[in-house]
């Protein structure tokens, strides 16, 4: 004979899957294409491991088994991305009422297609670790950034996820990106366009929407947003430039907020912690938010008070 907590547990997992039903959930959750979260993330690792060979994995590597090595990665990485990516086109499939027939084959060309881009990425990648050595000036080495600096393993999942994405694969690379967001506090969507020699300090808080388009040899701070102006509208903003474009050579320091699909960041232009900004800045200019005024007691003597002064002038040229 049932207890009362037995007869309580059946009532709550019958309500529970009753839910499910009502929602159709049952009817996902029996499909057979469900991305596997854990594989991406596997996928994530072997993929570092084949762009920075020899920091990653647990073999030692020795150069006459190089060959062997990278063969045995891609085999893995080929195999693994292809079961996922044929379930992401199934899921976007059945959801649009669509059945493709050659299912197998468009995933195996989306994959081959995304393995040959792997020497492009690597040379792009040196490039952002190039311009994080050259502008940190608390990196020891090179080596020093590719095994730990968070920026860099952001940046590399973004570059990964954006040819991905460029390949009209659902799922994965958000799957990817979000990967990399909950391990460093930085957030880039794979869709936004980001050029060579890339730096990225510190890092937490960062966030780069879909649309954003930045330049070569940019640097940007912890705390910043590349954001839309406003989400009122939901769907009906897809496919439109929400977020800002950031040309070649800028510096925008922490906490700053670059907000609307209109609005461009000129070449050469700086801009200071904490500014917010809706409409385009020309060209080598100097943005910074106006210094209030501190006012300084000391301690058992009386008032003193200090006025500091702003260090730029607002949009100082």
């Amino acid at each position: 004979m049932e207890n009362l907590f037995d007869c309580r547990r059946k009532l709550i997992v019958e309500s529970i899957v009753q839910s499910y039903k009502e929602a159709g959930e049952v009817e996902k959750a029996m499909c057979g294409y469900q991305i596997n979260r854990s594989v991406v993330h596997e996928i994530i690792d072997n993929l570092r491991e084949l762009i920075f060979p020899g920091y990653f994995g647990k073999k030692n590597l020795s150069t006459g088994f190089v060959d062997y090595h990278v063969g045995e990665l891609v085999e893995e990485i080929e195999y693994n991305l292809t079961i996922q990516v044929e379930r992401a086109l199934q899921h976007r499939d059945a959801k649009e009422k669509y059945h493709n027939p050659y299912l197998p084959e468009t995933a195996n060309a989306i994959v081959f297609s995304f393995l040959t881009k792997i020497p492009d990425v690597r040379s792009i990648l040196l490039t952002d670790v190039d311009a994080t050595f050259d502008g940190d000036p608390a990196a020891f080495s090179r080596d020093e950034i590719i095994s730990s600096y968070p920026g860099i393993y952001a940046i590399m999942v973004y570059r990964l996820a954006h040819e991905l994405y460029m390949l009209h694969v659902p799922l994965i690379p958000r799957i990817m990106a979000e990967r990399a967001h909950s391990i460093t506090g930085i957030d880039i969507h794979p869709g936004a366009v980001i050029g060579s020699y890339f730096f990225i300090d510190h890092g937490t808080g960062i966030v780069i929407g879909e649309t954003t388009v930045i330049g070569r040899n940019v640097k940007v701070y912890q705390g910043v947003t590349l954001g839309g102006l406003s989400t009122r509208g939901g769907q009906a903003l897809k496919n439109v430039k929400r977020h800002p474009t950031i040309e070649d050579n800028v510096t925008i320091y922490s906490g700053a907020s670059i907000l609307g699909g209109e609005t461009a960041i000129g070449e050469g232009s700086v801009i200071g912690s904490n500014a917010f900004i809706t409409s385009s800045i020309p060209a080598k200019t100097k943005v910074s938010i106006k210094s209030p005024e501190l006012r300084l007691r000391e301690n058992g003597s009386g008032p003193c008070d200090i006025a500091v002064d702003a260090f730029w002038d607002h949009y100082e040229i």
